[in-house]
């Protein structure tokens, strides 16, 4: 259960200078993030031209943009973490995004699947040191009663990182080829990497939380391994937490599944040529989604003021909202009348992104909130971002015989109400919030 300290969530007096840097910090934190997702989703655009060239399946092609890169991503991300809560969050988080650039890059030197796959795999591993580092020190900055919005603000990174996918991917790709487009991505981390190094500055840690300076002594790797047991623990025991690990996991699945086929889908059934789709799909997820993102951060935040259960009620509220304009989206054939249901989706399916990061940094004992964040992140990307696409890719092959060409549009039908179910997690992790919170007081 979380410390004493995660109590005092209104009384903690931030330092000035803590305020006016960490506004600074959580914007490049942010840029980092946005630049994750960029490198992590142009494989959607582009899933079609490598298809094409490379010659591949579906399946061959959900693996690529999914479990090739998931499988390091996920399980480095756990050591990583634990070398976080000891270590320098900042200098791991610069080394990071370098590494994913540089392998970006080098997926367009990919002369076949094989070398593209082994490229993907060296994007996850870069990947797998920034989001734990990057959650736990938005939590040192910023206390409980403004984490949800804090952490809106950074997973605004997601929809940008995947507007700027698709709207380079496609655009780049059109009248330069695909491989362009990779070094064009690439390129963002490799500067941000020496920005974040240089000028931003590493939290005391349990700052937001009232801590003293140095009341957290950095672990040993015996303590380390042992916290890392803890941790699992910990998110198995805490209602709250495994109820917003198994939302945040289902969300995803289908979240993933969408960002790498959404692109080949709009191709093959509405027959929209690449560049406008990146000039479709692009705006939506940044603009619509990302006002979602900042809006259910937002509401999580005030409705949570009158009963803490909010903070996770109003992702249920997004979830099942969103499951009827998303279906309606993948069966309509007027291109239009669909983008119009997909865009009220687009806002309330990002409702989830800020409150579930914050109950679970909230409800977390300071000292293992980076291993926490990894755990979390080792669970949803595991099975979401390495089993969503891969699956959808199963489904839509194995549907083509009956469906040809539209097999994709199904597959991604019946992978959406996947939504529902998540739904379901989050309405249950808000009873479980308020009863942790509130015993942590």
């Amino acid at each position: 259960m979380a410390d004493a300290a995660n109590a005092p969530a209104g009384n903690v007096t931030i330092p000035d200078d803590v305020k006016r840097h960490r506004t600074y910090a959580l914007i490049i934190l942010t840029l980092i993030y946005m630049s994750s997702h960029l490198d992590r989703s142009i494989v959607g655009i582009l899933a079609q031209p490598i298809k094409d060239e490379l010659g591949l399946s579906d399946t061959q092609v959900g693996f690529l943009g999914g479990f090739a890169f998931a499988v390091f991503y996920a399980t480095l991300g756990i050591p990583l973490a634990l070398l976080a809560d000891r270590t320098n969050r900042r200098n791991i988080i610069a080394f990071a995004v370098t590494v994913w650039s540089v392998m970006t890059v080098a997926c367009g030197f990919a002369g076949n699947y094989l070398q593209l796959v082994l490229a993907r795999i060296g994007v996850g591993v870069g990947e797998a040191g920034s989001s734990p580092q990057s959650h736990s020190m938005i939590a040192d900055m910023y206390a409980p009663h403004e984490r949800s919005r804090a952490m809106s603000v950074y997973t605004l990174g997601v929809t940008l990182g995947v507007m700027l996918g698709f709207m380079v991917g496609g655009y780049v790709s059109t009248h330069w080829g695909w491989r362009t487009a990779f070094f064009v991505a690439g390129a963002p981390g490799l500067i941000l990497g020496v920005i974040v190094w240089l000028t931003v500055r590493e939290p005391q840690r349990g700052l937001a939380d009232g801590l003293a300076p140095g009341a957290r002594k950095p672990q040993t790797f015996g303590e380390a391994m042992t916290g890392l047991g803890q941790a699992f623990v910990f998110i198995w025991q805490s209602k709250a937490a495994r109820h917003v690990v198994i939302g945040l996991t289902l969300t995803s699945f289908v979240g993933y599944g969408v960002t790498v086929w959404g692109a080949s889908f709009l191709e093959r059934t509405h027959h929209i040529p690449r560049d406008q789709i990146g000039l479709v799909l692009g705006p939506i997820a940044g603009i619509a989604g990302g006002f979602g993102t900042v809006l259910g951060g937002y509401l999580a935040d005030r409705l949570s003021r009158r009963d803490l259960q909010w903070t996770s009620w109003i992702i249920a509220v997004g979830k099942f909202g969103a499951a009827p304009m998303v279906l309606g989206f993948y069966a309509l054939d007027n291109f239009t009348l669909a983008i119009l249901f997909y865009l009220p989706a687009a806002v309330l399916g990002a409702f989830y992104l800020g409150p579930s990061f914050a109950i679970v940094q909230s409800v977390a004992p300071v000292a293992m909130r980076a291993t926490a964040a990894a755990i979390t992140l080792f669970i949803l990307n595991f099975i979401a971002l390495g089993l969503g696409p891969l699956f959808v890719g199963i489904l839509s092959d194995a549907l083509k015989a009956t469906y040809g060409s539209e097999s994709l549009r199904y597959a991604l039908m019946v992978t959406s109400l996947i939504n529902v179910w998540a739904g379901y997690h989050f309405f249950l992790a808000g009873p479980a919030y308020k009863r942790e919170m509130t015993k942590a007081a």
